[in-house]
């Protein structure tokens, strides 16, 4: 579940080692790890080709390439640099290989059915040139399937940036535990399936290194999902408000109330201007309909402190008119999910939203793709890894901030973060994020934990996508959410 950086996981290999456990032995356990994969990847006997570089990922390579070998496979090792220039356990590695070692180059791999891609790993802080790049582009342009050792070699394990250039691997092999480069893109394409090999790290070294990202997945807030008491009533499971926009724009408000109804919330009112209540009434049942004038009428609404639960921006329009609702939102003390237009109305002035946000002790939770974001924030957008924009927007906001797309991330003020790769390309339609708004709404009406409560729903979200798969469109999300939970509560 925790997601640590390059530098974090060299920490917890010295950790290891303080332990007791010689680094050597970590070494030849990843060796055998990626063996492993290698030869399931490949038949029997088949011809690898190993390009190994100068550090501790090369040293991998070259215990694979020695088990490989022991194993019946033709293996020729490629070496990038002087084998008289490694050090440490990788020289080890490399004297206990007893078959030639060729240089690397373009056509390394000639004739391999597999290549075995030791040459960078986590160790890569600058961008790859001259015979490493031309390596990696001989090993790309062949179409020989591609196994990573640890990493995509020229892929940044931070951010998931490719440095230059990268491998482009059908597999990867990693240790331990993953990286946030796993998981956000391009890493998350480039580095094709993951396997996460224990080598013998013991898992009490975290306590030490702290991690704060982490892999979102229902172990980060099982334990605090809103689950239904047989002596409960739809009180106890909250009231969640979605505001409407007007008549031509009320159907993002209803799949954003929907949402909210199907994750949990006992009661969800949709607030309608006066010209859409029509609109609205036509196509709402077990979701109720309150008419509302501008901001003064929003806040007599949620003057009934029951409706604890606040999602607006959606179809709104980017207006003053809607910078005074969102501001009246947050003058309440519900939870508020601002989404879309409600973030765009600040984009001449993000800092009045930000100072609204501070001033409340309830839960915010923005939700921006990428072109709001660059509105509420764009000297950000130059931040590389998208896991740091997203933590310095939330600790800017004092919100919670879901940077979605298909590496949605989840940021807390307090640098808590989790990086979701649950999301399939079929999510992307017209309205998707309006239901992302109403489930986090609706768990934050049912009172869960605000971080968990973001992150929870954006896993939902793309696992309620990928259930329903092929054809998706925006209004069968909410009517799969309940085989989600069914899979979730048992």
């Amino acid at each position: 579940m925790e997601l640590l950086t390059p530098e974090e996981m060299a920490d917890a290999d010295r950790r290891a080692v303080a332990t007791g456990i010689r680094s050597y032995l970590l070494m030849e356990r990843a060796g055998e790890a990626v063996a492993a994969v290698a030869g399931r990847m490949v038949d029997a006997g088949s011809p690898i080709a190993v390009l190994v570089g100068p550090g501790n990922n090369g040293g991998d390579g070259f215990v694979a390439a020695r088990l490989l070998t022991e194993g019946g496979y033709r293996v020729s090792v490629h070496l990038l640099g002087s084998r008289e220039l490694l050090k440490g356990d990788a020289s080890l590695a490399a004297r206990a290989w007893k078959g030639p070692i060729e240089p690397a180059s373009r056509d390394f791999a000639d004739g391999a059915r597999l290549i075995i891609d030791a040459l960078f790993g986590a160790g890569l802080d600058r961008p790859v040139k001259g015979a490493a790049a031309e390596a990696i582009d001989g090993a790309n342009e062949s179409g020989i399937p591609i196994l990573s050792v640890d990493l995509p070699s020229g892929l940044d394990g931070e951010s998931g940036v490719i440095l230059g250039r990268a491998m482009l691997a059908r597999e990867t092999v990693t240790f331990f535990r993953k990286k946030p480069g796993h998981l956000l893109l391009p890493g998350r394409i480039i580095a094709g399936r993951i396997s996460l090999a224990d080598i013998g790290h013991d898992p009490i070294i975290l306590n030490g290194i702290k991690p704060r990202a982490y892999h979102n997945g229902p172990l980060l807030w099982r334990s605090g999902l809103p689950v239904p008491r047989i002596d409960g009533h739809k009180y106890d499971r909250g009231h969640a408000l979605v505001v409407s926009g007007p008549p031509t724009g009320t159907g993002a408000a209803r799949l954003a109330a929907r949402g909210a109804l199907r994750v949990g919330a006992g009661l969800v009112t949709v607030a309608s201007p006066p010209d859409a209540v029509a609109a609205n009434a036509a196509h709402l049942t077990a979701i109720m309909l309150k008419p509302f004038q501008g901001a003064d009428g929003l806040e007599e609404i949620l003057a009934d402190t029951r409706k604890n639960a606040v999602v607006l921006g959606p179809a709104l329009g980017v207006t003053a008119d809607t910078a005074d609702l969102v501001a009246a939102a947050l003058a309440s003390p519900a939870a508020v999910v601002v989404d879309a237009d409600g973030l765009t109305a600040y984009a001449e002035d993000p800092d009045a939203l930000f100072a609204e946000i501070m001033e409340r002790s309830s839960p915010v939770v923005l939700t921006p793709h990428d072109g709001e974001f660059a509105r509420l924030f764009p000297d950000l957008t130059t931040v590389p890894s998208k896991l740091d924009r997203t933590r310095q927007a939330a600790e800017r906001s004092g919100a919670i901030v879901v940077l979605k797309g298909a590496d949605t991330v989840v940021a807390a003020p307090d640098g808590f973060a989790a990086i979701a790769d649950n999301a399939p390309a079929e999510l992307a339609t017209a309205g998707a994020g309006d239901v992302l708004g109403g489930l986090i709404g609706g768990l934050l009406a049912q009172r869960m934990e605000p971080f968990q409560a973001a992150a929870a729903g954006v896993w939902m979200h793309g696992a309620a996508a990928a259930r329903f798969g092929r054809g998706l469109i925006a209004e069968d999300l909410p009517e799969t959410i309940p085989a989600v939970l069914a899979d979730l509560l048992g």
